[in-house]
């Protein structure tokens, strides 16, 4: 059976841009890292995780395609010197094998001396149920928003088991850093998934679509408009009289918004909107 992804594609400054992916590696001394950000936590007898009272383990493992639910790192290219660090904080007490209580503390480290410049607590982005945590990731694809303004980008996939009735999606986050400060700029931005209803073996009825952004020379509050451009598909696949499954695509269809940045954040179009884990 076909199954159709919706799949983003980011450009910046009317170039597309590949983004870039978080690497295990970055991460360095994983315990000498989480205990410089959290002097109380205390290493468990496992020894593959720490414990904050009363019960908000973090863990110590990489994740894995198995595993989601790791420490995520990435050295920010438009700043070298720095370590960008996805903590999960994970609520022991209501997670169980197929749900997840937890929060994502983002973390901006000085990358030799593993000193904290910035954090940001992100409330209930570890927390899933049927529709799971798959992957979480930094995007550092070079988001200049504005002259001494950059962010990156927080990936989070979530998706099904399910063949009969598939879904994925990925949602993108962005963050700013601007002086001292990090803040949340754009939150629960479609980027990548797949839906739609069939068989399981070939009939049904899928979608996908595909966004480009670009970062527009018009600006609004001092940070550039974002032009996303949205173009989707259908697909009809379908068994032909020999049995072989045929795609039956439909009609494509393209759509163009405008983000601009409300003094807050870039307000997402109820059509590009994700869902939140």
């Amino acid at each position: 059976m076909r199954i159709l992804l919706r799949t983003l594609f980011l450009g910046l400054v009317a170039a597309s841009l590949s983004p870039a992916w978080a690497a295990a590696g970055d991460c360095g001394d994983v315990v000498a890292l989480v205990q410089q950000a959290y002097p109380k936590a205390r290493r468990n007898a496992d020894g593959a995780s720490l414990t904050l009272e009363p019960h908000i383990s973090i863990p110590l493992t990489l994740p894995d395609g198995e595993t989601p639910f790791g420490l995520v790192c990435k050295i920010w290219p438009a700043h070298d010197d720095l370590l960008l660090v996805a903590v999960p904080l994970i609520d022991s007490a209501e997670s169980g094998d197929d749900r997840h209580v937890g929060d994502i503390e983002l973390l901006v480290v000085d990358r030799k001396s593993l000193q904290l410049r910035q954090r940001l607590l992100q409330p209930g982005l570890m927390t899933d149920d049927a529709i799971a945590i798959r992957k979480v990731e930094f995007d550092t694809g070079g988001y200049g928003l504005a002259p001494g303004v950059t962010a990156f980008g927080l990936r989070i996939e979530l998706a099904t088991h399910s063949q009969a009735t598939p879904f994925a999606e990925t949602g993108l986050r962005l963050y700013a850093l601007a002086g001292d400060t990090l803040r949340l700029v754009l939150g629960g931005l479609a980027v990548a998934g797949n839906g739609g209803d069939g068989d399981a073996s070939c009939a049904g009825s899928f979608h996908s679509s595909q966004v480009s952004l670009a970062m527009n020379p018009a600006s609004h509050h001092g940070y550039h408009d974002i032009i996303a451009v949205e173009r989707a598909n259908t697909d009809e696949p379908a068994p032909d009289k020999d049995g072989e499954c045929q795609s039956h695509p439909g009609k494509p269809m393209k759509r163009t918004y405008r983000l601009r940045y409300d003094g807050s954040r870039y307000p997402v179009p109820a059509a590009l909107k994700a869902m939140e884990p």
